[in-house]
């Protein structure tokens, strides 16, 4: 893994499956909450963060941008539209369908399945602290979560639709005109839209993990592993420099070797040379600037455990793969590796484990909404910490 003193230009590049499983069984009616903190600034409250319970240390309010503030109203929309299969063409892939909360907000799948069962060339990251993130998907080619909604619905592989049709949709039904006015006075457009969409998914935020409640000096959160699996991550392993607590990620992309099978359907880079035909070039598709070859987006590390696969083409299955990738980082068949990437970081077998332990440390509880069908629907699994609240 990668140190934190490189002089390298990293360029311009400016589950509820967590929080499912305190019952085996779940009726229909529960559903995720997310309630206002409490705060002497009053802007705070309108802002309708998250419960934090702990919120760690160092830990940055949500950024909220000036021009989409957040309400209640505006949030319950937007989920209800992430939710929604009918936002594309043929009524059957939602934002959800990808990013889902039994997968971890992902979708469990090596890459995501579109409209007619079309295949996309990446993985689906995952929407967990992603407000915090300046930069959206795997190549960054997004700087805001609104730019990165807009997208999706019209991707051929995606969603396949137009927003000119899903405007038309949500004015038709009555339910989306009254949730409009409540949010924005009635206006429905593709701005309002996304809007609404971004302010739902800035609530998926996950804290409270056995790490932070460690780090918040309850020395029996986390095993002896994974205590020695935090030691390794800032020393050995040389983790900390591009996923540095208590966030765990970093806006710069990079070059980490990721290993990548040509596909000429995805990524035809016709007009590219040979060598590069069919391989995913990464940030290069943003900026064209040959130093970004095979460079992605350092993704955060929080929740980890429920977002297999992993890499930008989901390539490692489980999280061993990836200690195992870094332990031992080949030679990229697209770009150059990160100059102070550490290829060869000659962790034993223990070590290799202790820093997944300490991976699944960072596993809190998930703070969101969630439909009641879905919540109905939804595979549960025991997983210590979690908790369901009911929606206010």
């Amino acid at each position: 893994m990668k140190s934190s003193d490189s002089e390298r230009p990293r360029n311009r590049y400016a589950s509820v499956l967590a929080a499912a499983a305190v019952v085996a069984f779940l009726c229909a009616s529960a559903a995720f909450a997310v309630r206002p903190v409490s705060a002497d600034d009053e802007r705070d409250n309108e802002r309708v963060y998250p419960s934090y319970n702990p919120k760690p240390k160092g830990i940055p309010p949500v950024p909220i941008p000036e021009d989409n503030p957040q309400t209640p109203a505006k949030v319950k929309l937007g989920e209800k539209l992430y939710f929604d299969p009918m936002l594309s063409v043929d009524g059957t892939i939602s934002c959800a369908s990808c990013h889902h909360p039994s997968f971890g907000f992902a979708d469990g799948e090596e890459v995501s399945d579109g409209v007619g069962g079309q295949k996309g060339g990446r993985n689906a990251p995952t929407v967990y602290n992603a407000a915090y993130c300046k930069t959206q998907f795997w190549d960054g080619r997004a700087l805001t979560l609104e730019d990165q909604a807009r997208g999706p619905p019209e991707n051929p592989i995606e969603m396949a639709n137009t927003w000119e049709n899903i405007v038309d949709y949500l004015k038709s039904e009555s339910s989306y005109r009254r949730m409009f006015k409540q949010a924005f006075g009635g206006t429905i457009t593709e701005d309002t839209a996304v809007m609404a969409i971004a302010s739902y998914e800035r609530t998926v935020i996950t804290w409270d993990s056995p790490y932070d409640r460690y780090i918040a000096g309850d020395v029996t959160a986390m095993t002896s592993d994974q205590i020695a699996g935090v030691e390794l991550f800032n020393g050995k392993a040389n983790c900390g420099g591009c996923h540095a607590a208590p966030l765990f990620f970093e806006d710069l992309p990079g070059n980490i070797g990721v290993p990548q099978e040509r596909d000429y359907v995805n990524f035809p880079n016709s007009d590219e040379s040979v060598e590069l035909q069919g391989y995913d070039l990464g940030v290069y598709y943003v900026f064209g600037d040959t130093a970004d070859l095979g460079r992605f987006k350092t993704p955060g590390l929080r929740n980890i455990e429920l977002t297999a696969p992993y890499m930008h083409n989901g390539i490692f299955e489980t999280l061993d793969e990836v200690i195992a990738h870094y332990n031992e980082v080949p030679i990229p068949v697209v770009g150059e590796l990160e100059e102070d990437l550490i290829p060869n970081l000659e962790l034993t077998d223990m070590e290799q484990q202790q820093l997944v332990e300490f991976l699944k440390a960072l596993t809190g509880i998930t703070y969101s909404y969630m439909p009641d069908d879905e919540m109905s629907d939804m595979f549960v699994m025991m997983l210590s910490g979690m908790i369901v609240r009911p929606l206010d």
